[in-house]
């Protein structure tokens, strides 16, 4: 299937421009009323992601970024337009990345934010956990740290404005540790700030840890320390205001949930629309009106699994066991096999 390209260096630098022009405009309404209807009028879905995480946002080696990310992105594109490929891929940073959403720079972000009190009421709309996390520290194996106890006067690098300062704060703190904090722009920067011997650790998201290890020919020099230090639901992200379009981004993360709790795949999607399941049917559009109501195709969901799978495909091909991240599922394992993912029910 065919995948876009992502958008080109002038390109990104015009949207981040924008993006950061809204940002100085201070109670700046949206510009559009309604995104759903903008997204059908333009044909393509604008996504920001995260700007190199190998198994969510990142290029291959043909140039053609792949990712958890982008996956979602690609369903979401089914889903409302019927074709994964009309979609548009703009690496963002944290800070152009919730600039971006209110002046509509891009649709929604599929990127790797935490869902918290303060981004939801200040103008952020999550629309679902799409990945439940934690935080956790990385160090290099010559520096004798073991434990978190260890690192007690340590310099821990990370992105400035990112959830991480608050948890490094609160957790020193409440353990009466010493610690000097290094912010930089990006979680990019922060990292190859540590790479480059300039702190003792760095601080992100574990999965985060997982990817940023991955691209590293040295990764054996590494560890991420065992202790997870917070909890980070992780999820896509629409501006306030736009419920329609925060529920068309809600409900097709859901399908893909509910897909792999009802046992429908890329692969076997065509034959369960034969299934005399009700669940499956008012999943696939066979039955009822549930695609009609969020302004869509009633096959929208089957659309969305046939481009990207259910949501364990999409673990398994970009982060599970037999990828370069090694990540199993945990908390993250549907809540019949003992982990936290559920689906809304379609009905």
């Amino acid at each position: 299937m065919a995948f876009p390209s992502l958008v080109s260096p002038a390109t990104l630098r015009g949207l981040q421009a924008a993006a950061a022009a809204v940002a100085l405009a201070a109670g700046a309404a949206p510009v559009h009323a309604d995104v759903l209807d903008d997204v059908k009028a333009h044909g393509v879905v604008k996504c920001g992601v995260t700007l190199a995480a190998p198994g969510f946002s990142a290029e291959d080696n043909s140039g053609k970024r792949t990712g958890f990310d982008v996956d979602l992105c690609r369903a979401i594109a089914a889903a409302a337009l019927g074709d994964d490929s009309k979609i548009q891929l703009v690496p963002m940073d944290l800070k152009t990345a919730f600039a971006s959403l209110p002046g509509g720079a891009v649709d929604v972000l599929t990127h790797r934010f935490t869902w918290t009190q303060s981004r939801d009421v200040g103008g952020l709309k999550f629309a679902k956990v799409m990945f439940y996390d934690g935080q956790g520290f990385a160090v290099t194996k010559k520096s004798k740290v073991n434990k978190l106890a260890d690192l007690n006067n340590a310099t821990i690098c990370t992105a400035q404005g990112s959830t991480s300062e608050l948890i490094v704060a609160d957790y020193f703190r409440a353990h009466k540790m010493k610690y000097k904090i290094v912010t930089f722009a990006s979680q990019e920067q922060a990292w190859d700030a540590f790479v480059g011997n300039r702190c003792d650790a760095a601080i992100n998201d574990r999965s985060g840890l997982a990817a940023r290890l991955a691209k590293l020919p040295n990764a054996n020099d590494y560890k991420v320390l065992a202790e997870t230090v917070s909890n980070e639901p992780i999820g896509p992200i629409v501006a306030q205001g736009q419920p329609r379009w925060e529920a068309v981004v809600r409900f097709t993360l859901n399908a893909l949930v509910a897909a792999e709790e009802l046992g429908v795949t890329e692969a076997n999607a065509d034959s369960m629309l034969k299934s005399e399941s009700p669940d499956i049917q008012r999943l696939l559009g066979v039955n009822g009106d549930f695609g009609a109501k969020l302004g869509l195709a009633n096959d929208w969901a089957y659309k969305a699994i046939k481009a990207v799978g259910n949501y364990g495909d999409v673990w398994d091909r970009n982060v599970g066991p037999k990828t370069p991240l090694r990540l199993d599922r945990g908390r993250n394992a549907l809540v019949a096999n003992g982990g936290l993912m559920m689906s809304i029910p379609v009905r």
